[in-house]
């Protein structure tokens, strides 16, 4: 056995501790942010005193890396604090008051539907952390918020899988060139959106009778001072993000900073003559922000990265793509893969492993990968960014669900590609 083996094989063991740890938080009491940090550092030093890699060096490589993680960390950071601000502001309670939600089933439905949607326009990660906030201003802490947090995720991600913009992984197929925007969008709309209505029906199942609305309040459920205006300006700047993208060329983290940078500037002038509003205002919201999920989504990435250069992730897309040589297995097991690990070097190892050549533009089989990267995230908690940002922001465990929304996701997954196959004709 070589070296290079042999450390392989280490990384890829201290990434199963890692996250077994993670999946039994709850029994072990650390902090799942702690173990994705000390997974992610060790798969480095491994990778730094042992590795070889194929561009120029382990520092370069985490360096390219590095580049790429901060700019999702950079995208979360603002895109929790615009949501933060408006929550300060106690903008969503404008949203929970104009919402009927007595029946379990309706919300669900309702939700779903806004977060779909909105994931096309926006993308999954900013969408989940919007939808999440908002249950948590409808409903008390307890099952039935976890079950919609769940379900969101699930929204989330289908409604991302058929738009360029919605998931990273489409995003990645449409500036490499395998994917069209209008081509994609007629192809995978109606999947996606089978993926929605099979998910939920099972969802539906679950989620019986109706219960009382939390009171959505600070001061007696009263917006505070330009609450309202907050609230549309917040949500111009999330959407905006992507119309920021396609003007400028610049990255989406880069929109969420100019967002933040705008509200800043327009609380600090709305609020400066007001010294009891000092809650409002940027810094103060800041101190609210979840920096452990934050660290906890770091700590993911850098494992999955770690794996990525040590050339782990494309040993394994070479493997699969030998024991199933038709593309629309292939695409589905990548779905299912993605699940457990990180999509975005499974969709990168899966552009490297065909040409241009082989499967042309608009071929089904990169319009199948886009739609099982994307949806296939859904079926494990930490196989999505949504997944990874609902875990945190709801302290979810990962038994929980697996028990309770992975058997859903799975349904839905398996619903979209066979509509998906039927249209096609594969």
């Amino acid at each position: 056995m070589d070296a290079l083996e042999l450390h392989t094989k280490w990384m890829i063991l201290v990434f199963i501790i890692g996250y077994v740890c993670i999946t039994i938080e709850h029994l072990i009491h650390v902090n799942k942010a702690t173990t994705a940090l000390l997974m992610g550092i060790i798969c480095w030093v491994i990778q730094f005193l042992y590795g070889s890699t194929e561009c120029g060096g382990a520092l370069p490589c985490l360096q390219e890396h590095i580049a790429e993680i901060s700019q999702i960390v950079f995208f979360l950071i603002g895109a929790l604090a615009i949501v933060e601000l408006i929550s300060a502001h106690n903008g969503f309670a404008i949203i929970a008051n104009a919402i009927d939600f007595r029946s379990k089933r309706s919300l669900l439905w309702v939700v779903g539907l806004i977060a779909f949607f909105l994931s096309a326009i926006l993308d999954n990660l900013t969408t989940t952390i919007v939808m999440v906030t908002l249950i948590g201003k409808l409903i008390d802490k307890g099952e039935d918020r976890l079950m919609l947090g769940g379900a969101v995720v699930i929204a989330a991600n289908a409604g991302g899988a058929w738009t360029p913009i919605g998931d990273v992984t489409t995003t990645m197929l449409w500036v490499g060139g395998q994917i069209s925007t209008l081509n994609v969008m007629r192809h995978l709309f109606f999947p996606s959106v089978m993926t929605l209505v099979a998910s939920f029906a099972v969802l539906s199942l679950m989620l019986k009778g109706s219960f009382k609305p939390k009171e959505v309040h600070l001061e007696g459920n009263k917006v505070e001072p330009r609450g309202k205006l907050i609230l549309f300006l917040g949500v111009a700047c999330l959407v905006f993000v992507p119309i920021f993208k396609v003007l400028t060329g610049l990255p989406p983290f880069m929109g969420v900073l100019f967002g933040v940078g705008v509200l800043w500037l327009i609380t600090d002038i709305l609020h400066r003559n007001h010294g009891d509003r000092d809650h409002l205002r940027i810094p103060s919201v800041m101190t609210k922000v979840d920096f452990s999920s934050i660290l906890f989504f770091l700590g993911i990435l850098l494992a999955i990265d770690a794996l990525d250069t040590a050339g782990v992730l494309k040993k394994l897309a070479l493997s699969l793509d030998a024991l199933f040589t038709h593309p629309a297995y292939l695409a589905t097991l990548i779905g299912l893969a993605s699940a457990v690990v990180d999509n975005v070097p499974l969709v990168a190892a899966t552009m490297g492993m065909y040409t241009m050549t082989q499967y042309p533009v608009d071929d089904s089989f990169w319009q199948l990968i886009a739609y099982c990267a994307g949806t296939g995230g859904s079926i494990l908690i930490i196989g999505s960014a949504a997944g990874v940002v609902f875990m945190g922001l709801e302290k979810v465990n990962f038994i929980w669900y697996c028990k309770k929304i992975s058997l859903a996701a799975l349904v839905g997954y398996f619903a979209g590609i066979a509509l998906y196959l039927l249209n096609a004709n594969l």
